[in-house]
């Protein structure tokens, strides 16, 4: 029998050149827990695990021995299983290059492009760059320039296009991809550090780190090669992993398993649904379908093109490109490329390299998952064929996914896409036209991500031979992903057009039917757009046929596509205001001025570890090896608002595989507290004791064996709740009020009201009362999870690696748990990857938690929290209502405005009773003439909600801009004359202001603003806006510009610099590396401040700084990294430590120099080690009251355009001028403006952290959660650092860059408001209305459903109404 076939096989395979073989293994063991657990290879990093953020991707080799071919494509290791990998070669950015033996130019140019902050997506991004580089030289065309490779320049930023950063804003990383692309115009790459500006262009390209592709990496050993043979199968008794290798050897195993022992089995092709649907269950049996030629193979016939089941994504888009042989009708190849195109924007690349084709069928039609291949292969007549044990049939995949959920006997074995010959109807019409379009509306453009719908309509046409029309002679119809449970052809409306001449009365008949088919399921979210998406989708693919009176053009026919595409071109043009729209995702002006004056501060050095980030060297609290008997923890959290818990059980076992122990608030030792978290204002426990009060609340910490094990356990654990004698949760800001559950506000964080309220409202000639504004949440979605490693020591002593941005603090947090004194604590922070303010209170309990559990059972614990569970417990973002009234002239000005606000924070104070003033600091941005406001801080049933970038500013800036706006739509006023009426005067500001007033020559708003008009041409672009809203109907244009004001203070910062025999430094700060450049500043300011000795080769002393890591015992006080300051503060610490060296080795500087004449640095050291002097030098820079707050200025000029059809809204420029004061890295400060204005655009357009009703938070990871990405960003993306005047207040004249930025990110809103009321606007005329309809409030985030809806959801059949109407 077949079954039978054994092998002996192990499981060998490469990685970087190093061969591994495995006698056994879990046959669930992903390739990342391989690499990652059991090999010195780290780069690899786990941070959604469900294949959408690029950070775990490695490169896969396969080797074809009898091609003699290597096939090399990029895979998510976390999805990857380990034995499906058996013969490859991986490779890791560590096999590109190292600090020993030389980096690659991809680790070079990624460091000099100052496209790694954080670092932790940067190995991902270099291996998916590597890929592209090493499939480019596989190409055809001409040999590129020397330097450079084969790939365009749209190429290599399309390599990238699938990877996630949440620091950087992409555009540092797209010029660091295209700068190996052989038709990259140097000139067009941003700020770097290879040259300086004015260098002539052959200069720029041979400062380029060379790029030989002659001496490529090696991607498959040729040790390897030796031993591929044609039987790679691995020995499945040992393995519990088998590899059939025909259809008939399938059938047996599935069959031998059903008499046997019924043991559960997984069928195994790419395994990327795992990304989709999580597993629980435990496998007994793997079966791998993809050594079965049936379903691996591609085949042709005049009929059309079969695709095996198990053939990947990227194979069939291959496939279907493929170049005609003659085996098709043209119109054949146009459908099989656009289905092809269509299937480029299914997930990333390195997902589509593995997920099969079979896969995504199977899971549409077994668990009703929103695919785009079904839906675009149903539209086209495409066939399957099925088997059930014996039994084997083709039928039509529209039947296949109709037929209730198939068991697990019936398989896929290939999917028919017939050619246009086959299907259509005999005919002797010669001037018969096949039609083909693919349609999906999703959050992101370019892919990766789920459609809210997704259509492909097929239809043949021919003019009609009585009239001047065109008829439909039949059509194929296909709607899918938008609440269904699988795609549908729209039958009811093909009927309907078969046979009809085209008209508007026709195509308008067609709308209503497609209305009445495509109706989403209860519970699906904007079901009324997604509905409208379909009529969108419908008119689009036929109004191209219908002329401007109504009638039918035949000249259309000449050539579809050419006239599709010229009617676009007129109806919904894509070009910049200025310029056609370029072909490139993203590109970008930087004006920097540099300053030699503190030198080298004030240099744009690159970052410090940015080459080591990209190589994988970088080491993160996770990839710190695990000591031995380690164990891993998670959380067990609360589902629900308010109950008693009674109890924690597993089923259907007491004890899951390898937990070893529960941890709950009864382990907390004698003496300690039930503490997770302090701040200021209060603390919050560890665990929640018999009463749980908020959903998402830690209720116990599960330790096993490995973090799998750990993070699979609690899906078992159930919670015996008791809701008697409770009142009902709080879960709203109004329920707060009424209930008075309110956190109380020190008068020092409450602000001052300004002037007189009911004078500045009786002065006005207008008056809005009580509009209301509600702003939501945001999701910090660091690229690292929350992690700690605790290690019990000596003398009741515990270590604890935490990724954390206030160590000092969670140190004493850990103390206070463990009831021992905070000497016997220990936390250490090296560099964290991405924070945003979630890293500060919320990584305490995780720290916490692991050092308990590491108390308690005396063992090391370590824990790398899951995306989903980081999700639920994070609190992210206050959300807020507010309440506005405001008073105004009738020419914009506004003489006052009352505020009231309710602030939901939640369960515990955190940082809440700042918020208050958080707020009001930008909201005075603009001279209210009076300023009155009630803000309270609500205590809700929610998870508490923590400091996020720009906490409370961010609202506070918009809030401003949301006042101005509606004033302005009440007067009909021009919106960018109503700010600029309303900006401060100096004295206004003063007023405002008043604690902290500025010099007169400090506040640079006004210059700001008036340079921004000019340098981004804001009056020019504004008429062509307008010129472009006239000349088209379903793209309508928005350019807006916004100010800010953003107060800043400065905390007390310790700081310790050492020199050691050699004239090495090593510097200790009290701040963290969080990706923000911290280090790379107090590099640059301790080489500045010790260069005062004035010896020779002082010069140098940059390149021998080291910054060492936090430890919280040899370097107390270090404080919050937060509010965008720590930097500066930090380096002024330095500073006043090199002072301090600096006099104890002048005395000796001036005898050596006395006595040799020069001196050298080396030697100055040496004698003074000789000497005793002491070299070590600690400071503590407390900031005085006039140098501890200042603000700073900007504004941002933003274009959109918005589809009106589907709501997209594609930022096509940003101009941003920043004030810097004096910039310590202007590179630095640049990549922080940039990130965090993509991070703003985020939570204005993006990002939705939704919760049901009970609080409990349901957008789990990147399938529901979607944050910028290149695709996203301004397509044109120009930023200035503006360098004002010295200011003796502050560290060598300069201001923080990390937060203000992403305030300015309400520009793309109040654009895209301004595109929206023009396509209101028009709307109106449609409608016959005149009346305006300006006046309305954008939500946050505008997302594709919200702009639509305030487009007009009905605006096809207002449109179509209004031509009808004038025939």
């Amino acid at each position: 029998m077949a079954v039978e076939r054994e092998t002996r096989n192990n499981l060998v395979f490469a990685v970087n050149g190093e061969r591994f073989e495995l006698s056994t293994v879990d046959p669930s063991t992903t390739l990342l827990e391989f690499l990652r657990s059991r090999t010195r290879f780290k780069s690899v990093k786990l941070s959604c695990g469900e294949g959408g953020c690029g950070a775990c991707v490695v490169l896969l080799s396969k080797y074809d021995p009898v091609l003699d071919q290597v096939e090399d494509f990029t895979a998510s290791s976390c999805l990857t299983l380990l034995c499906s990998i058996n013969g490859y070669s991986i490779t890791t950015t560590e096999g590109l290059g190292n600090s020993k033996d030389g980096f690659h130019p991809i680790h070079q140019r990624f460091a000099g492009f100052h496209a790694s902050q954080c670092g932790f997506c940067t190995p991902g991004m270099c291996v998916s760059l590597f890929a592209a580089l090493v499939n480019a030289e596989k190409a055809t065309q001409s040999e590129p320039s020397p330097g450079f490779s084969k790939l365009t320049v749209s190429e290599a930023e399309k390599a990238i296009s699938g990877n996630l950063c949440r620091c950087t804003g992409y555009r540092s990383i797209a010029d660091a991809c295209k700068s190996f692309a052989a038709d990259v115009d140097v000139e067009d790459l941003g700020l770097n550090s290879f040259w300086r500006k004015g260098e002539s262009k052959e200069v720029k390209m041979s400062r380029l780190p060379f790029y030989n592709r002659n001496k490529e990496i090696c991607t498959f050993p040729e040790f390897l090669k030796k031993e591929i043979r044609s039987s790679m199968l691995l020995d499945s008794k040992r393995f519990y992993w088998y590899n059939p290798v025909s259809v008939k050897e399938l059938q047996s195993l599935l069959e031998s398993n059903e008499t046997n022992d019924g043991s559960l089995i997984k069928l195994v092709a790419g395994n990327t649904g795992m990304g989709y649907y999580k597993e629980l269950e435990h496998y007994d049996r793997y079966i791998d379908l993809r050594y079965i030629p049936e379903l691996s193979s591609i085949r042709r016939d005049p009929k059309g093109i079969e695709i095996g089941a198990t053939i990947t994504i990227s194979k069939a888009i291959e496939a279907l490109k493929e170049e005609n042989k003659s085996e098709f009708h043209p119109k054949s190849e146009m459908v099989f490329k656009k289905i092809a195109n269509h299937m480029e924007k299914i997930a990333s690349g390195f997902i589509r390299n593995t997920a099969s084709i079979g896969g995504n069928l199977m899971m549409a039609q077994r668990k009703n998952f929103p695919s785009d291949i079904a839906t675009i292969l149903v539209a086209v007549g495409s066939m399957v064929y099925i088997m059930t044990g014996p039994t084997c049939e083709r039928i039509m995949l529209e039947e296949f996914l109709e037929r209730p959920p198939l068991s697990s006997k019936t398989l896929l074995l290939n999917v028919k896409i017939p050619s246009w010959e086959s299907i259509k109807n005999i005919s002797s019409e010669t001037d018969t036209m096949l039609l083909f379009e693919t349609y999906r509306a999703a959050p992101r453009p370019l892919g990766n991500a789920l459609p809210y719908l997704n259509a492909a309509f097929l239809a043949e046409v021919s003019p009609c031979k009585t009239s001047d029309g065109i008829i439909v002679n039949n059509c194929q119809l296909a709607f899918g992903a938008y609440g269904t449970k699988h795609a549908i052809r729209a039958r009811q409306v093909e009927e309907f057009l078969a046979g009809k001449i085209l008209s508007l009365d026709v195509l308008y008949e067609a709308t209503k039917l497609v209305k009445a088919v495509v109706v989403p399921e209860d519970g699906t979210s904007s079901p009324a757009y997604r509905s409208s998406l379909a009529i969108g989708f419908l008119f689009d693919f036929f109004s191209p046929l219908i002329d401007n009176g109504g009638k039918i053009s035949n000249v259309l026919l000449e050539g579809y596509i050419k006239n599709v595409n010229a009617y676009k071109s007129n109806q919904n043009h894509v070009q910049l205001a200025h310029d056609n729209l370029p072909s490139l995702l993203s590109s970008g002006k930087q004006v920097i001025e540099l300053s030699e004056e503190y030198h080298p501060v004030g240099e744009p050095i690159t970052k410090s570890g940015a080459a080591i980030q990209a190589s994988g060297e970088a080491f993160y609290v996770d990839d710190i090896p695990s000591p031995e008997n380690c164990l891993h923890g998670t959380f067990i959290y609360s589902t629900k608002p308010l109950a008693w818990v009674k109890g924690i059980q597993f089923q259907p076992k007491p004890l899951p595989d390898g937990v070893a122990s529960i941890i709950t608030f009864k382990d907390i030792p004698k003496g300690g507290e039930n503490i997770g978290s302090k701040s200021i204002f209060g603390t919050e426990p560890l665990f929640a004791e018999e009463l749980t009060q908020c959903a998402g609340q830690r209720l116990a910490f599960v330790v096993a064996d490995t973090q799998k094990h750990a993070d699979k356990a609690i899906n078992f654990a159930v919670v015996d709740y008791d809701l008697e004698n409770l009142e009902p949760p709080i879960l709203s800001v109004e329920e707060a009020v009424k209930r008075s559950s309110l956190f109380e506000v020190p008068p020092m964080f409450y602000p001052k009201q300004v002037g007189d309220i009911s004078k500045g409202m009786a002065e006005a000639d207008h008056k809005i009362l009580s509009a209301e504004i509600k702003l939501g949440s945001q999701y910090y979605f660091y690229m690292e999870s929350q992690a700690a490693l605790a290690i019990p020591d000596e003398d009741n002593c515990m270590v604890v690696y935490s990724s954390s941005q206030v160590p000092e603090w969670t140190h004493a947090v850990i103390a206070k748990c463990l009831g021992v004194p905070e000497h016997n604590v220990r936390v250490i922070t090296r560099r964290v990857g991405g924070a945003f303010g979630g890293k500060s209170i919320k990584a305490m309990p995780v720290a916490t938690a692991c050092a308990l559990a590491a108390h308690k059972l005396r063992r090391p614990v370590r824990i790398y929290l899951d995306r989903k569970t980081d999700m639920i417990m994070a609190g992210g973002r206050h959300p807020m209502k507010i309440t506005y009234s405001v008073g105004f002239k009738s020419n914009g000005k506004i003489t006052a405005l009352q505020l009231d606000i309710l602030i939901n924070a939640g369960l515990s104070p955190d940082i809440s009773p700042i918020m208050p003033h958080n707020i009001l600091g930008p909201l005075k941005k603009y001279d209210w003439g009076a300023l009155s406001f009630d803000i309270k801080v609500c205590k809700t049933n929610h998870s508490s909600k923590s400091a996020m970038r720009a906490p409370g500013e961010v609202q506070g800036s918009f809030i401003a801009e949301a006042v101005i706006e509606h004033v302005a739509s009440t007067l009909s006023m021009d919106v960018d004359s109503v700010r600029s009426i309303n900006l401060h005067t100096y004295d206004s500001l003063n007023l405002f202001y008043e604690s902290n007033a500025d010099e007169p020559l400090e506040y640079t708003l006004p210059s700001i603003w008036d340079k921004l008009a000019m340098s981004s041409s804001l009056h020019q672009r504004t008429e062509k806006v307008k010129e472009f809203n006239r000349d088209n109907k379903w793209r309508k244009r928005g350019i807006s510009r916004i100010p800010i004001v953003h107060e800043f203070f400065v905390r007390p910062t310790p700081g310790k610099v050492s020199i050691l025999s050699d004239g090495s430094i090593v510097v200790e700060v009290g701040g963290i590396e969080l990706g923000q450049g911290l280090w790379t500043k107090v590099k640059q300011m301790a080489a500045f401040g010790l260069s005062s000795i004035q010896c020779d080769g002082v010069g140098d002393l940059l390149d021998k700084v080291r910054v060492i890591q936090s430890d919280s015992l040899s370097l107390i006080q270090g404080g919050f990294t937060a509010g965008s300051t720590t930097s500066e503060s930090s380096c002024e610490a330095v500073r006043l430590c090199c002072n301090i060296l600096v006099e104890r080795l002048r005395p000796l500087r001036e005898r050596l120099q006395d006595q040799m004449g020069s001196i050298k640095w080396e030697m100055l050291i040496a004698q003074a080690y000789m000497l005793s002097v002491n070299l070590s030098a600690s400071s503590f820079f407390v900031p005085d009251l006039t140098s501890m707050q200042y603000r700073i200025y900007g504004a941002a000029v933003s274009e959109v355009e918005v589809n009106i059809l589907t709501g997209e809204t594609t930022i096509l420029q940003t101009d941003i001028i920043y004030d810097c004061g004096q910039s310590l890295n202007p590179a630095v400060d640049l990549g922080q403006i940039e990130g965090a204005f993509v991070q703003g655009v985020g939570f204005f357009m993006l990002e939705e952290y939704l919760t049901n009703s009970d609080g409990l938070v349901v957008a789990e990871g990147t399938w529901t959660y979607k944050i910028p990405t290149l695709d996203t960003i301004p397509k044109q993306f120009n930023v200035e650092i503006q360098k004002s005047g010295h200011h003796q207040k502050r560290v060598l004249s300069s201001k923080a860059s990390g937060e203000p930025p992403l305030i300015l990110a309400a520009s793309v809103h109040c654009a895209t408001r301004a595109a929206i009321k023009e396509a209101r606007k028009q709307l109106l005329s449609w409608s016959g209305k005149d009346e305006c309809s300006s006046t309305f409030q954008l939500e946050v985030p505008a997302t594709m459903p919200v702009v639509k809806e305030h487009c007009g959801l009905e605006s096809v059949e207002r449109y179509l109404e209004w031509r009808m109407g004038r025939k």
